[in-house]
């Protein structure tokens, strides 16, 4: 069982304090694409997000966490309106994003930012790093003047650790490692000074030896700043690491919420199960009770019936294959009085 992050992986989380109401309400939220069918006749429909609620609180970091194909992005760009949802509400500080158009999109914007998962790709080669990072501030018509925004962004280049700030402020971002791009993504990110930054894959495309000072850097900034984060990764350790609650998503649905410790020492759905125990544990070399699963998520166009996770479920197989997993779709259930922490599975106890 494993009950400490490494210690190449530190703990930053933060205090995950959610005695107030959630900052960002996702409810029923269903997200649906228009696909070319394989034979080239017609289209047919993706359910990449099916069904999701979720809550993120002040100061909170609530990371998604699935495979590739899992949903966990459309998620994401779905609650920065970067794609429609299909249906279903995204309360972001009691204002309902979805049916939000032109000027009153424009007006939550600056308090809900992104940061993207590949720093060669998010960020303009042809700007400097002072045009990148005052960017927002001269889209959002912030600061007296041009000298104001330079000075600005010089501070946020310094919160971010990009050090001496006027130096790096007057280079190219492809003058810069892949570390520093992301820090610069960061400070463009963090210069506003959101509610709420939607994290995706912020460090895999980094080196290791990198990724540790990222999410140091990001712990800061969540402290000083009182930042909200939505985490997505398909890396359970470092959500264990950097979260403060985790949602485990699978084919578009939500299948096990809890708290890192609840859900890495006691996890209760199956592919959590599956997840946890491919974590590296480096005080030993003996692999033990691993579960590799067999197959890939199945296509969205096509979700399985019942439990979507039965054909690739091992509890399923151990049990007989029993009809109800075929047949009956879970629902995600609390299995826990003292904390929030839910499975949608036929064969966990909810609470009483």
């Amino acid at each position: 069982m494993v009950t400490e992050p490494s210690n190449e992986q530190p703990d930053v989380r933060g205090s995950g304090a959610n005695d107030r109401a959630p900052i960002v309400a996702i409810e029923d939220l269903f997200v649906e694409y228009k696909v070319k069918n394989p034979a080239g006749r017609g289209k047919s429909i993706a359910r990449a997000v099916d069904g999701v609620n979720l809550a993120l609180y002040p100061g909170e970091t609530l990371a998604i966490v699935g495979e590739s194909g899992s949903g966990k992005t459309s998620i994401a760009n779905a609650v920065m309106r970067l794609i429609d949802a299909s249906s279903g509400r995204i309360i972001f500080d009691g204002v309902d994003l979805v049916p939000l158009r032109g000027k009153e999109l424009r007006k939550v914007r600056p308090r809900l930012q992104m940061i993207f998962q590949d720093p060669f790709e998010s960020l303009d080669p042809r700007m400097t790093v002072m045009d990148t990072v005052v960017e927002p501030l001269v889209i959002n018509d912030i600061g007296d003047s041009d000298a104001h925004r330079r000075e600005l962004g010089l501070a946020a280049l310094q919160r971010a650790g990009l050090t001496p700030a006027d130096r790096i402020a007057r280079r190219f971002t492809h003058e810069l490692s892949g570390g520093q791009r992301q820090r610069v993504a960061i400070a463009a990110a963090m210069i506003l000074e959101p509610s709420v930054v939607v994290a995706d894959e912020p460090v895999s495309m980094l080196d290791v030896s990198l990724r540790a000072g990222i999410l140091r850097l990001m712990a800061d900034m969540r402290d000083r700043l009182g930042v909200a984060y939505l985490f997505i990764t398909h890396d359970l350790s470092l959500a264990w690491m950097f979260a403060d609650r985790i949602a485990v998503v699978y084919l578009g649905r939500v299948v096990e919420e809890g708290s890192p410790v609840e859900l890495i020492n006691n996890p209760q759905h199956p592919y959590t199960k599956a997840l946890v125990s491919v974590i590296p544990v480096p005080e030993t070399s003996a692999v033990t009770n691993r579960t590799v699963l067999t197959g890939e998520i199945p296509n969205p166009t096509a979700i399985p019936g019942g439990c979507r996770f039965h054909p690739r479920c091992p509890l399923y197989r151990e049990r007989g294959e029993p009809a109800g997993c075929r047949t009956d779709d879970p629902a995600l259930v609390q299995i826990s009085i003292e904390s929030v922490h839910s499975a949608a599975c036929h064969f966990v106890a909810k609470v009483p």
